[in-house]
């Protein structure tokens, strides 16, 4: 493969042109054929994995770094990477990793055992003299490890508390991405700006709020990719974002609006559907106001016109949501449960009995971002729903990241409720971290409501340490049908994630993990 032929400030200008051109104005830089454009729905955060919660942005680092398992191409099933085999103990307690011979840092470091266990102990240990490079929002998926080992240069042991049946799926996540000690040495707190991992592609450029550059390792494990670099650009109005790939300024649109579909049905594009598990939920503040009365939880849940939202809103790119685990974990599905159903009269009725009529609700609406859903939208007829109940609904829209600013540290003092939205790897993810009483935003999790029962507890303990897959579905359905009835979220729907492609791009596929793997990917 050819050295990347344009400078980054080219690529990015081009990128810029191609956004301004109109029918009337000529294109003045073109990207080449080898550079694709993508139109993100929002800036990153940062190009730490082990920093960053939002699939915007692991669509970014899942082609900068590699972990040391990954999810099998098309599948959720889990297959090596810098790990070439590994071995489980009998008790389910112990991993141990062969890695991957010659592999190299883009930085000219070598992937080596101690490589792994400082990626491990920067975000485990407090003691870690480059902890504070955090914080890492995620390690609670990694909270089982008592010890990280080198055996020898390329053999490394973790040693877990408990037998954890997601270790490795949980590893296969971008929160496992191994990155460079070298570079975190060098840079400490900026390494989310100046990355440095082994995938396929290697940290380029990053213009705020214009571009994100990324160029070909034609050093990588697997070969050089296709593309000679990839342009990852933040249009965070999903209209704009439409018109961009409708003019061909960009090569690659994810997150395509429902109504917008229907114009990339023709020649010059193919539309890209996956599903994957994935729910967007109102999260309910539990712990004070109206919500902390379950009846009023359950109130939201019948007021909300759920179908007409998929339908209307959503143009049937989604299916309603009937609880905290999507459907596309069959397994562990509890195909038994079915979504509130629209009973605004119901909803009535509860809330009276609450004494909650005519209560004020602040609502937290983003303006877009990582599996949200058209949410200005679905936030707007949400308020409309409620507000025909008798509840009196104010919305408050942030930016993405600004909105995380503000949800992620919990609704106390705040809100009452907030749109999210949650693509997980496994059945444990989202209620381990979102609905546990130890998930509380100030013991590091992400349960912003502050839902609390002890036998959820309970049960997301016994299923995540159970390694009987037959069990763990148990328990996970027992868990489901709880939640439900408590009602902590709305519930409102499971999205099947899209994306469209110019015909000048080949060998695209959508992952059910939501990521972009762009390393096979052609454009001409």
């Amino acid at each position: 493969m050819a050295l990347l032929k344009f400078s980054r400030r080219a690529i990015i200008a081009a990128g810029a042109a191609i956004a301004f051109a109109t029918s009337a104005i000529p294109v003045t830089a073109q990207t080449p054929d080898d550079v694709l454009v993508v139109g993100q729905i929002a800036e990153p955060k940062s190009m730490d994995p082990a920093t960053v919660t939002a699939v915007n942005d692991f669509r970014i680092l899942m082609n900068i770094y590699d972990g040391l398992v990954r999810y099998k191409d098309g599948t959720l099933e889990v297959e090596p990477s810098l790990a070439t085999s590994w071995n489980i103990s009998d008790d389910g307690t112990v991993y141990t990793f062969k890695l991957r011979n010659g592999v190299k840092f883009h930085d000219g470091s070598a992937l080596n055992a101690d490589a792994v266990k400082f990626n491990f102990d920067r975000m485990l240990d407090d003691g870690h003299p480059y902890h504070d490079t955090g914080p890492f929002p995620l390690s609670f998926f990694f909270s089982a490890i008592t010890d990280v080992s080198v055996i020898d240069d390329m053999t490394v042991k973790f040693t877990l508390n408990a037998p954890y049946a997601p270790f490795l799926s949980n590893l296969a996540y971008p929160t496992g991405l191994i990155v460079s000690p070298t570079a975190v040495k060098k840079h400490g707190k900026d390494f989310g700006r100046n990355p440095s991992g082994t995938g396929a592609f290697k940290f380029g450029d990053w213009r705020s709020n214009e571009a994100v550059v990324v160029e070909a390792n034609a050093d990588h494990w697997e070969g050089a990719p296709n593309l000679n670099a990839v342009v990852f650009r933040p249009i965070t109005d999903a209209n704009t974002r439409t018109a961009e790939m409708l003019a061909g300024g960009i090569d690659l649109m994810v997150e395509v609006p429902p109504l917008a579909l229907s114009q990339f049905q023709g020649d010059g594009y193919t539309v890209h559907e996956q599903a994957g598990p994935h729910v967007w939920f109102l999260i309910l503040n539990a712990k004070e106001g109206p919500f902390a009365d379950v009846r009023v939880r359950q109130a939201a849940n019948y007021a909300i016109n759920k179908e007409a939202i998929v339908n209307d809103v959503l143009e049937g790119t989604a299916a309603v949501a009937a609880g905290p685990t999507p459907p596309a974990f069959a397994w562990a599905y509890n195909e038994s449960l079915e979504p509130y159903p629209y009973d605004p009269d119901k909803a009535r009725e509860l809330l009276a009995a609450a004494g909650a009529d005519g209560a004020e609700l602040t609502f937290y609406v983003t303006e877009g971002g990582s599996g949200m859903l058209d949410p200005v939208a679905m936030g707007t007829a949400i308020q409309a729903d409620l507000q025909a109940v008798g509840l009196k609904v104010k919305i408050e829209t942030y930016e993405w990241n600004a909105f995380l600013g503000v949800v992620n540290p919990g609704l106390e003092g705040k809100a009452d409720m907030a749109e999210m939205a949650w693509m997980t790897n496994d059945p444990d993810t989202l209620p381990f971290l979102a609905l546990r009483t130890g998930a509380w935003p100030d013991k590091g999790g992400f349960n912003s409501g502050y839902y609390s029962n002890p036998k959820v507890d309970k049960l997301l303990e016994a299923a995540r340490a159970s390694t009987d897959q037959n069990e763990r579905a148990r328990l996970y359905q027992e868990m489901q049908t709880i939640v439900q009835e408590d009602a902590p979220w709305v519930f409102v729907a499971n999205w099947k994630q899209n994306a469209v492609t110019s015909d000048k791009v080949g060998s695209f596929s959508l992952q059910p993990s939501f990521f972009l793997l762009l390393d096979g990917v052609t454009k001409n």
